[in-house]
C-alpha cells in the first residue's frame, strides 16, 4: 500500500510558516460573517443538518473549501493557506486525532483547546484556526479530509498548478523531482507544478507519476511495468510476479 511520505513540493519560491500563538479570543473574534460574507447563508444549509448522504457531504465539503480560498485569496494570503492546508492534512492523518474531533462526546470546549494547542504548534494563520473551530461549532470537522482535497482543487485551479503524485520505492532526491516537475509542466503547460510523493514497495523499483484530472494521466518507469511487459511477451501472464 503506498504511504504518504512528503507535503507538496513546488517550484515558487517557499514561505515562512507562522509561528507566533493564536489565542482563542483573537480566533473567535473573527465573526463568522467578517470570514466569509458571501458564503456564510450557503455554508448554513450544510452546517445545519448532516442529512442527504455522500452527496451532501461532497457539496458541503466543496462549499467549505470555496469559502476559505475565497477569504485567503481576499487576504493575499491563499499559498500561506495551502501550507495550512497541507500541515492540516496531515495532523488529522493520524486515526487518533480524528477520532477525537468527531468524537461526540468530547465536549466541544476540549476540542478548542487542543486546536489552540494545534495552531500554536503548526503557526496556523488565524483565519485558518477559525475555520477549524467553525467546523467543529457546526458539527462538520468530520469533513477535513475531503475539505482538504477540495481546496487542494480550488487552489490548483486558482493558482494554474498541476498537481503530480510521484510514487517510488524510496524517497526520490530533490533534484530529480525537481527535474520530474520541469517535465510535467512541459506536458501540461501550466504555470505551476506541485510535487507530492508516495512510498511504493509494489513498484520494486523506478517510479510512476500521475497527473492531470484525478491522476488519469500515468508515466510509468517503474520495474514492476517492465517485468509485466516480460512476463506477457513470455505468455506467462497469469503467473504472478513476487516481490
Amino acid at each position: 500500500m503506498a504511504v504518504l511520505q512528503h507535503a507538496p513540493i513546488s517550484l515558487q519560491s517557499p514561505k515562512s510558516p507562522v509561528s507566533a500563538r493564536i489565542s482563542r479570543t483573537l480566533t473567535h473574534s473573527l465573526s463568522f460573517s467578517t470570514a466569509f460574507p458571501s458564503l456564510r447563508l450557503k455554508l448554513s444549509l450544510f452546517v445545519s443538518n448532516g442529512k442527504g448522504g455522500a452527496r451532501m457531504s461532497s457539496a458541503a465539503a466543496g462549499s467549505y473549501a470555496l469559502a476559505l480560498a475565497d477569504v485567503s485569496k481576499s487576504n493575499n494570503t491563499l499559498d500561506t493557506t495551502s501550507a495550512d492546508i497541507e500541515k492540516i492534512e496531515k495532523i488529522f492523518s493520524d486515526p487518533q486525532v480524528y477520532e477525537f474531533f468527531v468524537n461526540p462526546t468530547i465536549d466541544e470546549e476540549k476540542k478548542r483547546k487542543v486546536l489552540d494547542e494545534i495552531s500554536a504548534s503548526s503557526g496556523l494563520q488565524p483565519h485558518t484556526t477559525n475555520f477549524l473551530n467553525i467546523l467543529v461549532d457546526g458539527k462538520r470537522i468530520d469533513l477535513i479530509q475531503e475539505i482538504v482535497k477540495e481546496f487542494e482543487v480550488v487552489y490548483n485551479k486558482l493558482t494554474d498548478t498541476e498537481l503530480a503524485v510521484v510514487s517510488s520505492v524510496v524517497q526520490l532526491e530533490s533534484q530529480h523531482l525537481a527535474q520530474i516537475a520541469k517535465q510535467v509542466q512541459k506536458l501540461t503547460g501550466a504555470k505551476n507544478v506541485r510535487i507530492k510523493t508516495l512510498i511504493d514497495p509494489s513498484l520494486v523499483a523506478g517510479f510512476t507519476v500521475r497527473y492531470g484530472n484525478a491522476g488519469s494521466k500515468l508515466i510509468d518507469m517503474s520495474v514492476k511495468k517492465h517485468l509485466e511487459e516480460i512476463a506477457a511477451q513470455l505468455d506467462v501472464g497469469d503467473v504472478k510476479i513476487g516481490i
